[in-house]
C-alpha cells in the first residue's frame, strides 16, 4: 500500500516538475463586519498562497473541478489590540461565470491567538485555539495573471469545544497574482 502511495505522489511530482511551487498569491485586507464588546475591531492584513498539485487547473468537468482542489495556506494579521492573528490552510474550490469573472469557495482551518473563554475583556472568545474556516468570494481577472476579488470568511468551532463560540466573521478584498 505504502509502494503506491509513494508510486502516486512520484507521478504527481513529476508530472509538476516544471510548473512554479505557487498557483497563485494574494494579497489584501479584511475587517470584521460585526460589531460589539465581543467583536473586533481594527483592519486584518492578510497574505494567502494557493498550490495546485491536484490540477485543479486542468480540470474539465464539474466532478473533476470537485475532486481537484487547491489547497490554500495564509494568514491575517491584527492591528487593534482586541484583534486576532490567525494562520490557516485548507482547500479551495473555484467555478468561472465568464472568462472574466469567477466565484471560490473554500474550507479547512485556523489556529488562532485569541481569547478561548470570557474574562471580561473587549474582543471575542472563542473557546478553542483551533477553528474551523470557510470564506465565499467573487473576483474579476484583469487578465492572464492580475485579479481582484471581494472575500468574506467565518471562523468558529461549530459547537464542537466547551466554551464559548463567538466566531470571526470578516469580508475584505484581495488582490491575486496566477503564475
Amino acid at each position: 500500500m505504502a509502494s503506491l502511495v509513494l508510486l502516486g505522489s512520484v507521478a504527481v511530482s513529476s508530472a509538476h516538475a516544471d510548473d512554479g511551487i505557487f498557483d497563485e498569491m494574494r494579497f489584501g485586507l479584511t475587517a470584521p463586519i460585526e460589531s460589539g464588546k465581543h467583536h473586533e475591531s481594527g483592519v486584518f492584513p492578510s497574505f494567502t498562497v494557493f498550490f495546485d498539485p491536484l490540477g485543479a487547473g486542468r480540470a474539465g468537468t464539474l466532478a473533476e473541478k470537485i475532486l481537484r482542489p487547491r489547497i490554500h495556506a495564509g494568514a491575517s494579521v491584527a492591528t487593534s489590540s482586541n484583534g486576532i492573528n490567525q494562520i490557516y490552510g485548507g482547500l479551495s474550490w473555484d467555478a468561472d461565470i465568464t472568462e472574466r469573472f469567477f466565484v471560490e469557495l473554500g474550507a479547512g482551518g485556523t489556529i488562532h491567538d485569541g481569547d478561548l473563554e470570557d474574562d471580561g475583556s473587549d474582543g471575542p472568545k472563542l473557546g478553542c485555539r483551533v477553528l474551523f474556516r470557510e470564506y465565499a468570494a467573487a473576483g474579476y481577472r484583469f487578465d492572464a495573471n492580475w485579479n481582484l476579488s471581494a472575500t468574506i470568511e467565518h471562523n468558529s468551532h461549530a459547537n464542537l469545544c466547551d466554551g464559548p463560540n463567538g466566531g470571526l466573521t470578516r469580508a475584505g478584498l484581495m488582490l491575486g497574482y496566477t503564475f
